[in-house]
């Protein structure tokens, strides 16, 4: 069976695989994505990693929010835990450009990093969509995704995501999977947290020590 074959096969199985998210139906839509330019094409090459998610040959299954869901990041202030980024500046982590070209990334120095945005309201949060890096095949080591009413993430915090497998970032032993960017970037499942604050982590990659962040959304709507 030649490859195209076992392409056609799979995005057949993508069309009847029960949709993720929340539940289709009255109230509910697919969430619609605007996705950037693939960079890379061709099989990723061996990326060396102990938790790395099984290889998905089909398209990503749709994803359903309640209606009124918006990206509530688009514009809104990011703060950063390096003051001084090799490369762009923390805003460009929400101002809606996630081709991944130069002039449309931050660079952050080695060692865990993070990044912050402030939604500015308290907000019920269903997706997040994260670009990291994605002109070459990596794996982002230690992502942790966290949610707070909290600026300084003190008191009443909330683990979202947890790909360290053997925390050490310090932030607990994480059960999700290490994945490969793309230009389809990570969907999230959030089952309805509310915060003002999240924060996103990080700790190099496969290619360099270094930190990168090209775009993040977040989809949700004002708490009631």
């Amino acid at each position: 069976m030649n490859r195209r074959v076992l392409y056609l096969l799979s995005f057949i199985a993508a069309l009847v695989m029960p949709a993720v998210g929340y539940a289709q139906g009255p109230g509910t839509v697919k969430l619609e994505l605007e996705l950037p330019k693939p960079r890379f094409i061709g099989t990723p090459k061996n990326l060396k990693t102990p938790n790395l998610e099984p290889a998905r040959n089909a398209p990503r299954p749709a994803y359903y929010v309640p209606e009124g869901t918006t990206n509530v990041a688009l514009n809104k202030p990011v703060a950063a835990s390096d003051k001084e980024p090799v490369i762009g500046e923390p805003e460009l982590v929400t101002d809606g450009d996630k081709e991944g070209v130069e002039g449309s990334y931050v660079e952050f120095g080695p060692q865990v990093q993070w990044v912050q945005i402030d939604l500015e309201k308290p907000t019920d949060i269903y997706a997040i969509v994260l670009w990291h890096f994605h002109n070459e095949p990596r794996v982002y080591r230690d992502v942790v995704v966290q949610a707070s009413d909290d600026p300084d993430f003190t008191a009443n915090v909330h683990t979202i995501f947890n790909n360290d497998h053997d925390n050490s970032a310090g932030l607990g032993v994480g059960k999700n999977f290490e994945y490969i960017e793309t230009y389809e970037g990570k969907l999230i499942e959030v089952k309805r947290t509310k915060a003002r604050y999240l924060r996103f982590y990080s700790d190099g990659n496969t290619a360099n020590e270094m930190n990168h962040y090209t775009e993040i959304e977040v989809y949700g709507k004002p708490a009631a």
